[in-house]
């Protein structure tokens, strides 16, 4: 059985056989005899940036004609079989060597028909590459029954979402707009922008009180620049970095969420615990400060789609993510440490950090709290996020932590700043009516 690649002029092909695969490789360009000298000269050759094979995987070089040399015609293009992988109890076993990697990869023999697209992504980027990175050493498993295997659907759908040279422009395009988008904007956040807006639509209003109405709008037009803002950085959060879009959130942190009053970057803790007798110093990303000076803890993670809830159901319920349970215990043990230091932390955070504070604010750590904002789910637009039942899922495992922390998504905070400008547009409404009417009653009055 012979699984080829799609498309008019095939290079690889997978030959299956009952005990083993072959890769078959058909050069097309750069002469017919360069796959030959590499193996003679080197004793080792490189197909599509992707495949690592020896002289001894060597199985055939065949001929199509008598010639193999640089001037051959097309027609005379040798064939070469490599020996690919062996098969036992169901799967495909590749050595990781030849996928240059460490890990061995087996791929379930009955499921996945065996293709150039299953191992190289566009641009000749190697898919279990990739894969290894997040599991480091140990076997990548795909399809089967075996428990720490890939579903043969979710690899589908990885292949399928992986970018193509479109996707791939964009992004080059994208970041390169960022890039110089802040080079040309300098440091200005977007509350320095929000409050210069402010200050030119006030201007006229200077002298003499606002009305409730006019304060109301300006609050509505506060949480329309924060919904459009978070909008448009949302459509195109794929080009940035964790730092940068961490630094973003950051610049509006203190719109979004009022009660606080200070943010503190790369905050400095003791941790007594990990070292017995010994003091560790821990960082932690984020924090801020609210009125009363009492300090929480901040995680902000870039909004990817599938953060949240794993694709395996168990017992038919949806389960947190590695990447959601690895954050909620980070920031548990960051509250555990703030909460064992105590006074001695209130006064060594206040005497570090008092100059990013509002004048006479001490720092207090009482029974502190974080805030998680990550992910999507339910999306506005109607648009992907998450089933009925995984959204319901997912509340459960906000409520188990709500004591501690926050869980909010990027999607949950867009419907809140919806629900926002509705209610104080409703409020603004019936004030400029009430003001009319006063108005009125005076002039009948006069």
């Amino acid at each position: 059985m012979v699984a080829a690649s799609a498309g008019a002029r095939v290079m690889i092909s997978f030959e299956v056989g009952s005990k083993g695969v072959t890769l078959e490789y058909e050069p097309h360009f750069g002469g017919n005899a360069w796959v030959t000298r590499e193996l003679k000269a080197a004793g080792k050759v490189t197909l599509s940036r992707v495949f690592f094979f020896r002289s001894s995987d060597l199985v055939a070089e065949t001929a199509h004609g008598a010639a193999h040399d640089d001037e051959a015609d097309e027609d005379d293009r040798p064939l070469y079989r490599f020996r690919f992988a062996t098969t036992k109890d169901g799967y495909h076993r590749i050595p990781g060597r030849i996928l240059g990697i460490d890990n061995d990869v087996l791929i379930v023999a009955e499921g996945i028909a065996l293709d150039r697209k299953v191992f190289v992504a566009e641009r000749n980027i190697s898919i279990f590459r990739r894969i290894a990175k997040l599991k480091p050493g140990s076997e990548i498993v795909v399809g089967g029954d075996r428990v720490d295997s890939i579903a043969v659907e979710a690899f589908g759908e990885l292949l399928e979402r992986f970018p193509n040279s479109i996707e791939v422009d964009r992004y080059a395009a994208a970041r390169v707009e960022t890039i110089l988008g802040e080079f040309f904007d300098g440091a200005t956040s977007a509350r320095d922008h929000y409050e210069s807006y402010l200050n030119r639509r006030n201007a006229g209003a200077r002298g003499r009180a606002l009305r409730r109405d006019e304060l109301l709008r300006a609050e509505i037009d506060k949480f329309v620049y924060l919904r459009e803002t978070l909008s448009s950085w949302l459509a195109r959060a794929a080009s940035y970095s964790e730092k940068e879009w961490q630094k973003m959130v950051v610049g509006v942190i203190l719109l979004l969420f009022p009660k606080y009053v200070a943010v503190l970057e790369n905050v400095r803790i003791a941790d007594f615990y990990s070292r017995p007798g010994k003091r560790k110093n821990r960082y932690v990303d984020l924090c801020v400060v609210d009125a009363n000076g009492n300090i929480d803890v901040i995680e902000i993670k870039k909004p990817f789609d599938d953060i949240l809830l794993s694709r395996g159901i168990y017992r038919g319920n949806s389960v947190p993510t590695k990447e959601l349970s690895g954050t909620i215990m980070q920031a548990e043990k960051y509250l555990f440490h703030l909460s064992k230091w105590g006074v001695e932390g209130e006064r060594e955070l206040s005497k570090r950090y008092g100059s990013a504070l509002p004048a006479g604010l001490q720092i207090r750590v009482t029974n502190p709290k974080a805030l998680l904002l990550l992910g999507r789910d339910r999306r506005t637009d109607g648009t992907g996020g998450l089933t009925e039942n995984q959204s319901f899922d997912l509340e459960v495992i906000k409520r188990k932590y709500v004591n501690m922390m926050d869980i909010v998504t990027y999607d949950d905070l867009l419907r809140r700043l919806d629900r926002i400008i509705v209610s104080l547009t409703e409020r603004a409404g019936s004030a400029g009516m009430g003001q009319r009417a006063d108005k009125r009653g005076t002039e009948r009055r006069d």
